[in-house]
């Protein structure tokens, strides 16, 4: 258990899944909790990040940071996307191990797994057939962070742990117009259909592929909940186990908003993974189950695209 007054790292406390993660430790007591800029601390600067660590001392890391985006966005650069996020989990893993830290979190992501996993996914099922290729670049740098925190456990005997989350939304999300995932891309598309009375909205592929989606808040919650209960060499999924066809969201989230024009379908497009269903039974098997259903969390994220002018902007 992390005792109340520890010190707390949260990396990547700005974006959605850190201020989650703030969020919920605050709201279950943590007074400790300490965050950095990412003006103040260029997690690729292995320099910064070790004298980050020498000084602040950190007890438990969560390792939240990542260079992240849609389909689009790691299409177009790879090797961004590669170098950053390799580059800026071994630097927080490294030090976090050479200062001490008691337990460290590493979130990974379930675009890693393997393209054609049998579904639901399960944990072993990591590095068992090809990725997908429109995501390589960020699985590979993910899975090298992963596979070091167990190298790091198997070799030093450290407590680090590493979690799976499926498709996130929610407060704080990045509503980009093409370098935002589907479902925020899909909130900031129909709200400006809406306003601007377009008859049709377009949205690409063909609306077939299955997605699961957990509110961040759900996943922050999990989060805590397994830095306190959960040790071991093996992921753990973070999902619902509840999917959607994009075709089905796209409806919902045109329901929320309140557009009532016409949703047309563009199959020029590509449509990603054909389906991404997390096996959450080791979750589940843990004691935790997710609390906020799609309809609501759709409406909450859409609030938060309204009131947080800056993620509008994004």
């Amino acid at each position: 258990m992390m005792e109340k007054n520890a010190k707390i790292y949260v990396a990547g406390h700005k974006g959605m899944v850190g201020s989650a993660i703030v969020r919920e430790l605050k709201k279950q007591g943590y007074d400790n909790v300490i965050t950095r800029s990412h003006k103040e601390l260029d997690l690729t600067r292995q320099d910064q990040v070790e004298a980050f660590f020498e000084m602040e001392k950190p007890d438990y890391v969560f390792l939240a940071a990542a260079k992240v985006g849609g389909i689009v966005a790691n299409n177009e650069a790879p090797a961004d996307f590669m170098y950053d996020n390799m580059i800026l989990e071994m630097n927080v893993i490294h030090s976090s191990f050479k200062n001490n830290v008691k337990k460290l979190m590493f979130l990974g992501s379930s675009c890693i797994y393997p393209r054609l996993a049998p579904q639901p996914i399960k944990e072993e099922y990591l590095l068992s057939g090809k990725l997908e290729e429109t995501n390589e670049a960020y699985a590979l740098a993910k899975i090298s962070g992963l596979k070091y925190c167990e190298y790091l456990n198997r070799q030093y005997k450290t407590d680090y742990i590493s979690v799976m989350p499926t498709n996130l939304y929610g407060p704080n999300d990045n509503y980009h117009p093409t370098h935002s995932h589907v479902l925020p891309a899909l909130i900031r598309r129909f709200h400006e259909a809406k306003i601007e009375n377009k008859p049709y909205v377009t949205c690409w592929g063909t609306g077939k592929p299955l997605r699961e989606f957990l509110y961040v808040d759900d996943l922050a919650n999990a989060c805590v909940f397994l830095m306190n209960t959960y040790s071991g060499n093996e992921t753990v999924n973070l999902g619902t186990g509840v999917e959607i066809t994009i075709k089905e969201l796209t409806e919902l989230v045109a329901k929320v908003i309140g557009y009532e024009g016409e949703i047309r379908w563009d199959s020029t497009k590509p449509d990603g993974t054909p389906r991404k269903l997390l096996d959450v039974s080791k979750l589940e098997s843990l004691g935790w189950h997710y609390k906020t259903d799609l309809e609501e969390g759709i409406r909450l994220s859409y609030h938060d695209f309204l009131t947080n002018p800056m993620r509008a902007e994004r």
